[in-house]
């Protein structure tokens, strides 16, 4: 069983920067595939960024491109997602997940099976 509990989340201007934090606990984390969703208002529930069990594939959406970062410490249980050039459209909820059955990444909300209870990130123009 995995718990996730994100941090990180807040208030920021255009072009402005946010470090989102994934705190994990449980026998399958270290090598389980993590990453990140968000629901923007109004919006259907999308895939960011995800990553696998060594850091070493990392995978995001096309908007995110370029701008944020997913990395993952495995010692200390924590994935994270470093966001940079803010701009309004990445105002969401976002979601960290697991996946908990095996090592493989996916990209769809399906292939996730635990998930956090979200961290709001607004981004004013």
């Amino acid at each position: 069983q995995v718990q996730l509990v994100e941090s990180g989340g807040g208030l920021v201007q255009t072009g402005g920067s946010l470090r989102l934090s994934c705190a994990a606990s449980g026998r399958t984390f270290s090598r389980n595939a993590m990453g990140w969703f968000r629901q923007a208002p109004g919006k259907e529930r999308e895939f960011v960024a995800a990553i696998n069990w060594s850091g070493g594939n990392t995978y995001y959406t096309d908007s995110v491109k370029g701008r944020f970062t997913i990395s993952r410490d495995n010692a200390k249980n924590t994935v994270y997602l470093q966001m940079n050039s803010l701009n309004p459209e990445d105002t969401a909820v976002y979601y960290c997940v697991a996946r908990g059955r095996d090592q493989a990444v996916g990209l769809t909300q399906g292939w996730y099976d635990y998930w956090g209870q979200g961290t709001q990130v607004t981004v004013s123009s």
